[in-house]
């Protein structure tokens, strides 16, 4: 089943009472620092062109200290690290089908726990391989993962290869769990499209099947009378990257990255029909322009209608650091500032903002991914939370990229 949101006239209103008005930033996020970090991967052709994107963390079911640390690092492929922050296995993406075609890019990771496959209860790492248009799986072995992924696995979205390479691929990712199914929503480059996907084994090995689809507004009526679009480059639409399920409460939190935090329902393979906004971007409703020659937007913040939230666009990384069943901290990413916004987990109610500047370690810039556990660990008595620093600085002369460990004690409340 397919499903588009009604025409902007028509919903916009309905959504943009949804969420509250622009407010006023507090008077500083906090201060926080990691406790150590991931060796630097490099996006060039001597490191492979590794460009660390999203983090996921398996906790070990007996031994905590053999915690895994599963990231993605688009044409570098799958890492796995220890708790020490060191290198445990690395899966290369596979090699495209023809000499014209797309290889693989993996985009963004997520867990399912208590799989049934080949007769036995299994995790696995899902991955969204964003070049070849498909989910992959790994199945996680006390710590040590191996590919599972079914050949016959389909495009997500796609019907031809040459439409595959032309890259509107499947993007972000979130898993849940319904009963004794299982279930992946993952979003689509380019587009404001959500696909869910029920997961399958098939002869010890996983597949999936698509069961509805969702796509999110590309403008809005603003309540002066206006209709606003996000600012992107031409015959793009404004894609979601960051996702995550809260499983007790069927919620899909989606990061549309230049439009807002939104909450969608999500119960037994199917959406909600009405999904609501969190928070917006700061950017939202102002004017802007594409410049084709520097690939960005000029903001006219003159003639900004303030009708935005407080989050810098890009909304990125969004995780769920749950202390009990209803409680807990939601997270999401602020790129364009370099900081991190929380809300209440049950009412959304917004909290504070957050940094991870420099100490025994760099801080975090421009996150992407970002995932947390309350579980304690050792070496993380509150918890982990692991969180992509776009511009490591080993080397300045190579784009450089790894994941920071925090205690996340600092997010009980």
């Amino acid at each position: 089943m397919r499903r588009t949101l009604l025409p902007v006239v028509l919903v916009a209103p309905l959504l943009l009472a949804a969420a509250p008005a622009s407010a006023t930033a507090p008077t500083g996020p906090a201060r926080v620092t990691a406790v150590l970090e991931t060796p630097a991967l490099y996006d060039d052709e001597a490191g492979g062109d590794a460009d660390v994107d999203d983090p996921a963390i398996w906790i070990h079911p007996t031994d905590p200290a053999r915690t895994r640390v599963i990231v993605t690092a688009k044409n570098g492929g799958l890492y796995v690290y220890d708790l020490r922050g060191h290198q445990t296995q690395h899966f290369a993406t596979p090699a495209a089908p023809g000499p014209d075609d797309e290889s693989g890019r993996f985009n963004n990771v997520d867990l399912v726990s208590g799989f049934r496959l080949a007769g036995r209860t299994v995790d696995l790492a899902v991955v969204t391989d964003r070049g070849r248009d498909k989910l992959r799986f790994y199945r996680i072995d006390d710590g040590t993962l191996t590919d599972v992924t079914a050949a016959s696995a389909p495009f997500a979205f796609n019907r031809t290869q040459a439409e595959v390479n032309e890259q509107a691929t499947a993007y972000g990712l979130a898993t849940y769990r319904t009963g004794d199914d299982w279930y992946a929503v993952a979003s689509r480059r380019h587009t404001p499209e959500l696909g869910m996907f029920r997961l399958i084994a098939v002869d010890g090995k996983v597949t999936y099947r698509r069961t509805d689809s969702l796509t999110l507004p590309a403008s809005f009526r603003l309540p002066n009378g206006t209709t606003w679009t996000p600012c992107l480059e031409p015959g793009e639409g404004p894609q979601v990257e960051g996702m995550t399920v809260d499983p007790v409460l069927g919620t899909l939190y989606a990061a549309q990255e230049d439009v807002a935090l939104w909450r969608v329902q999500v119960v037994a393979g199917r959406f909600g029909l009405w999904p609501s906004q969190v928070e917006r971007v700061r950017e939202f409703g102002v004017p802007a322009t594409y410049d084709p020659e520097t690939e960005e937007c000029d903001l006219d913040w003159a003639a900004d209608p303030g009708y935005g939230g407080r989050i810098a666009a890009d909304v990125e990384g969004v995780t769920i650091y749950r202390t009990g069943l209803l409680t807990g901290t939601l997270i999401v990413s602020s790129q364009g500032d370099d900081t991190f916004y929380t809300y209440d987990r049950l009412t959304n109610r917004k909290l504070t903002q957050f940094a991870v500047v420099d100490g025994a370690v760099d801080g975090s810039q421009e996150c992407d991914g970002a995932a947390v556990v309350s579980t304690p660990l050792p070496g993380f008595p509150g918890g982990l939370l692991v969180v992509q620093d776009g511009h490591e600085t080993p080397d300045s002369d190579r784009t450089a990229t790894n994941v920071k460990f925090l205690d996340a004690g600092f997010l009980r409340r």
